[in-house]
């Protein structure tokens, strides 16, 4: 029976006066009855604009009609033949702005919740799921990952399950890039993700922890080892600052080294000796995912005022609109058309304050967006003891500067074709190595793509 209501079922979520004084996962996901009374309102469109829009192809309407009836393990099955990372794309992915932008329910009303689905489905399997996964016979053909970030695992999946032995090289001490170092736990539990990278290691990739490429091996030094092709999906961990006075105080952090304190090194937990600041009062300056969740974990750090602080208006900011909701149910509080000029420190060079200036929209810029004007004459003082920058990130240029033949753009990014070929021969690269920081769905499409490509390469060489 079809469920035309307008409205997407809501998930249960922790109480925000609760949640935001613990790491625990805010959303609760759906039940079996919740998910199949969600599924009832897709209307399995013949011509599929759903997958359209997803960069991995999820086969999005065949998977649902199976949660209609039922039958979890198919769907996950389904899921499973494009996605490698489910569990963790039906969390983190901006749905939003993909596959349910096409939805034909969001025409009158609400798109179908495929995003909660394809965690209901994962999550489902993860805990009664029986199928083993046996590893596939070796091609003979050897190949390298650089970096155990989606693009990374994406890549080395793919090519896994057609035969190639793929070791995955990773500069940190746990594998999983971003989704590890970058997304706080109430937002992506770090057990779904290992869980997620244990099937990989079924299918027969190996990972090898603390291996800073550029410095511990070169590209090249790999190609000596045996490795066929290397598929570069390094990331963008390079944080930018703003370069205004006082970024040099103590009590000023680039979101990255914050996030990544509480998120790889649980900065958060007594039982860890991995120092962090339990501020008073926190500023993030920036408007994006990263700003919310670095802003999300300073409020569950105990500080009693968490600022946003962003130059332009709401409706450009980048970061997704749930994150904002969220954000705001938690008592971040928002300084909107405001900018930094000035991070005040005391006599002992720590941060106790920040200097603004209220801002206006003009007319867009390149970006499309209103540009933000200085409003002359409005500075004013927030009172701060911590400042946190969120305002993006590049690649690290390790890689590029020790692999001869290996272009950039101006921005630090590796030049890589459609087909993720970069201009060294026998090196593909993806994800936010390539194009900056972007979305762990895109990361994974170019690491797909990427696979397809080595594969072609090495099979006609």
């Amino acid at each position: 029976m079809p469920n035309m209501s307008l409205n997407k079922l809501p998930m249960p979520e922790q109480d925000p006066n609760i949640r935001n004084k613990n790491f625990e996962e805010v959303s609760l996901g759906y039940t079996e009855e919740m998910a199949i009374e969600e599924a009832n309102r897709c209307l399995n469109c013949k011509h599929k604009p759903c997958v359209n829009g997803c960069p991995v192809n999820v086969r999005i309407p065949e998977f649902i009609a199976e949660v209609q009836k039922g039958n979890f393990a198919e769907a996950y099955r389904i899921i499973t033949s494009t996605n490698a990372l489910p569990a963790v794309c039906g969390r983190v992915c901006p749905q939003e702005s993909q596959c349910e932008s096409k939805c034909v329910r969001g025409i009158k009303g609400e798109p179908v919740a495929i995003g909660r689905l394809e965690r209901f489905v994962a999550d489902w399997y993860m805990k009664n799921g029986t199928d083993k996964i046996e590893p596939i016979a070796s091609n003979g053909h050897k190949v390298a990952v650089v970096g155990a970030g989606p693009a990374g695992l994406t890549c080395a999946g793919d090519l896994a399950r057609k035969g190639y032995e793929v070791t995955i090289f990773e500069a940190f001490h746990d594998a999983g890039g971003v989704l590890i170092y970058g997304i706080p736990e109430f937002r992506l539990p770090k057990d779904i993700v290992k869980r997620e990278i244990e099937k990989l290691k079924q299918l027969g990739v190996k990972i090898m922890t603390n291996m800073v490429m550029g410095k511990v091996l070169s590209v090249d030094e790999l190609f000596e080892m045996g490795y066929e092709s290397v598929f570069i999906g390094s990331g963008a961990g390079l944080p930018s600052f703003m370069g205004i006075e006082g970024e040099g105080l103590v009590g000023v952090y680039s979101a990255n080294e914050f996030l990544t304190r509480i998120n790889l090194m649980k900065a958060y937990k007594e039982d860890y000796d991995t120092p962090i600041k339990k501020s008073r009062a926190v500023a993030i300056v920036g408007g994006g995912n990263v700003a919310m969740d670095a802003a999300r974990c300073a409020k569950r750090l105990g500080a009693e005022h968490v600022y946003i602080v962003y130059r332009r208006s709401e409706e450009e900011m980048p970061a997704r609109l749930e994150e904002i909701h969220h954000a705001k149910e938690e008592g971040i509080e928002f300084m909107l058309l405001t900018n930094p000029n000035r991070i005040i420190g005391d006599e002992n060079g720590l941060v106790c304050g920040m200097k603004c200036v209220k801002m206006e929209l003009g007319e867009p810029d390149a970006s499309g967006r209103r540009r933000p004007v200085e409003i002359k004459g409005s500075e004013f003082i927030v009172d701060v003891d911590s400042v946190i920058i969120s305002v993006g990130t590049s690649p690290n240029p390790l890689i590029r500067s020790t692999t001869e033949g290996l272009e950039a753009n101006k921005r630090g990014c590796l030049v890589a074709d459609e087909s993720m070929k970069t201009t060294k021969e026998g090196v593909y690269a993806g994800g936010d190595a390539v194009t900056g920081a972007a979305t762990v769905i895109l990361a994974m499409g170019a690491g797909k793509t990427a696979a397809e490509s080595i594969d072609h390469y090495i099979q006609n060489q």
